[in-house]
C-alpha cells in the first residue's frame, strides 16, 4: 500500500465535489513560469515494509532476524505504523469495559465499527465484540450450537487445528462431562480436503454441528460448497474455523455458503505474532434469532437518542457479570478491546482494494514458492488440494526435522514439523505472507537444493 489510501474513485468523487478534474488544478494560482517541468529524479514509490527494509539495510542493521515461514496459526503480516500511534492514544489503551455508555462513546463506536468490517468479511449477518482467540471462538461456537440444537454430537474434520481441537475437548471435559460425544471426520489422503463421502456417513438426527476449516490447518482450501451441501442435506449445523482472514481477499466468504457460524484468529490483521499471544478471536452468525440471543460475548449497538443524535450502547452482553450466573452464555470476561481495535484500524487503512493486494500477493508467492519447491529432488508436496497462504511439504529422503535443522544453520526458519501433532515425521507446513519476495524465496529454494 502506498501512503496515499485514496482509490483512483476516491479522487473523482473528491474532484466532483470541489469543482475540479484533476489535481493539478489545485496549484493553477502558481504562475506556469515558476512550476517544476519535467520528471524529479527519484526513485519509483516504496510500501511502508520496503521503506523500512530499505532503512536498515542503510543502517547496517540485520534485517529482522531469521528468514521466517512459520505460520500454524499465527501470521507475520505487516502492521502500518499508524496503527500503533492510533492505539497509543490515552483514551484507547486505558479503556475498560464500557460499563456507562455515557462516557464511552468513543470505545463503543470502536467496537461497533470493527463488528461491521467482521460481518463484511465474513458476509455474515451479525459479528460479536470479539473473543479471546480463534481456538475458544471456535469452541463457543460448538458450545452455543449444542444449546441451541440441544444435540450431543459435534463433528469436527481433521483439518481443523490440533490445538483447536485439545481446546475444544478441554473445555467439554469441563462442561458437560461424558454428555457429548465428538466425532472426527477424515481428510481426503491426497487432497487434503475433508472427505464428503465419510461426512455424510458420520452425520447423523443426533450432531449438533460440523466443525471445518476454511482453510484447513494443512493450508488446503475445503470445498465448503460439497461440505456446506451435505451439512444442509442432514440439517447440521456448520462452522466455519480460519486461522488467516487475509484468505477472505481471495476465497468467496463463508456467508457465500450458507454457514451458520464463522469464526477465525483475527491476529494477522490486528497484532504481529509475539511468543503465542495475544489473539483475537473473531465470531460471526447468519441471520438467526435463535443465534443471536445465544451468541457468546457481547454485541454493540447504535441507535438515536430524543435529539436525533447517533448513540452506541451494549446491546447484548450475556456474560456472568451482567446476568443470572445460569442464563450466561459465556465466560469470556474480555474482548480484547484493544487488538480489535487494531483489526479495525489496521482494515480501514488498507480498505477494499489494498485487503485484496495483501492477499493476492501470498496467494502469487506461496504459488511461486511451491512450484520451485516441487523441481527439487527429495522433496514434493504434501497436499494436492489448492491453497492460500500455507501448504505442507513432504520430505522423501530424510526426516523433516534434519531439512528444517539445516534450513536454520542458514538462517531460515523453513516452517513447523507436523510430526508434533501426530503426522508423518516427514512433513511440515510452510506459510508465505506479503512480506516474503522473490529474493527471499529464492534463498529458501536454493537452501533446499544443498540438501544431501
Amino acid at each position: 500500500m502506498r501512503y496515499i489510501p485514496h482509490s483512483p474513485k476516491d479522487l473523482e468523487i473528491m474532484y466532483k465535489k470541489i469543482g475540479i478534474s484533476d489535481v493539478d488544478e489545485l496549484f493553477d494560482q502558481i504562475p506556469a513560469s515558476a512550476r517544476f517541468k519535467g520528471e524529479l529524479d527519484l526513485p519509483a514509490a516504496l510500501s511502508e515494509p520496503e521503506l523500512m527494509e530499505l532503512l536498515r539495510d542503510m543502517a547496517s542493521t540485520p534485517a529482522e532476524g531469521m528468514l521466517s515461514f512459520l505460520g500454524g496459526g499465527a501470521y507475520r503480516h505487516f502492521i502500518p505504523s499508524a496503527v500503533d500511534s492510533l492505539l497509543q492514544r490515552s483514551e484507547f489503551y486505558t479503556a475498560y469495559t464500557p460499563y456507562q455508555p455515557e462516557i464511552s462513546q468513543g470505545t463503543l463506536q470502536a467496537i461497533f465499527e470493527f463488528q461491521t468490517a467482521v460481518a463484511r468479511i465474513f458476509n455474515m449477518q451479525t459479528a460479536n465484540a470479539s473473543m479471546y482467540d480463534g481456538a475458544t471462538a471456535l469452541v463457543e461456537a460448538a458450545l452455543m450450537l449444542r444449546r441451541v440444537t440441544r444435540k450431543s454430537k459435534i463433528a469436527v474434520s481433521a483439518g481443523i487445528h490440533p490445538e483447536y481441537v485439545d481446546t475444544l475437548r478441554t473445555y467439554i471435559r469441563a462442561l458437560d462431562g461424558n454428555d457429548v460425544a465428538i466425532v472426527m471426520v477424515p481428510l481426503n489422503a491426497e487432497t487434503g480436503q475433508t472427505d464428503s463421502a465419510q461426512l455424510r456417513q458420520l452425520l447423523d438426527d443426533d450432531t449438533a454441528c460440523f466443525l471445518v476449516g476454511y482453510p484447513n490447518f494443512y493450508g488446503v482450501v475445503e470445498r465448503l460448497d460439497d461440505v456446506a451441501s451435505v451439512c444442509h442435506d442432514t440439517k447440521v449445523r456448520l462452522v466455519t474455523s480460519t486461522l488467516d482472514v487475509f484468505a477472505f481477499g481471495v476465497l468467496k466468504p463463508p456467508g457465500d455458503f450458507g454457514v451458520d457460524v464463522a469464526t477465525a484468529e483475527g491476529q494477522s490483521i490486528a497484532v504481529p505474532p509475539s511468543f503465542g499471544g495475544p489473539g483475537l478471536g473473531l465470531f460471526a452468525i447468519a441471520d438467526d434469532k435463535k443465534l443471536l440471543r445465544q451468541m457468546p460475548g457481547r454485541l454493540v449497538g447504535r441507535t438515536e437518542d430524543v435529539q436525533q443524535k447517533t448513540g452506541y450502547v451494549l446491546t447484548l452482553a450475556t456474560r456472568e457479570q451482567h446476568i443470572r450466573r445460569e442464563k450466561a452464555t459465556s465466560n469470556i470476561c474480555t474482548n480484547h478491546g484493544l487488538c480489535a481495535l487494531s483489526a479495525v484500524v489496521n482494515i480501514s487503512l488498507l480498505g477494499k482494494s489494498g485487503y485484496k493486494k495483501v492477499a493476492a500477493s501470498c496467494l502469487s508467492l506461496t504459488e511461486y514458492l511451491k512450484s520451485n519447491i516441487r523441481e527439487i529432488d527429495g522433496i514434493e508436496l504434501g497436499f494436492s488440494g489448492p491453497t492460500f497462504n500455507e501448504f505442507v511439504v513432504r520430505c522423501t529422503k530424510q526426516p523433516a526435522a534434519e531439512v528444517l535443522a539445516h534450513l536454520e544453520t542458514q538462517g531460515i526458519l523453513g516452517g513447523i514439523s507436523l510430526s508434533s501433532f501426530n503426522r508423518d515425521d516427514r512433513t511440515f507446513l510452510v506459510a508465505v505472507t506479503e512480506l516474503m519476495n522473490r529474493k527471499k524465496l529464492d534463498l529458501f529454494i536454493s537452501t533446499l537444493r544443498t540438501m544431501k
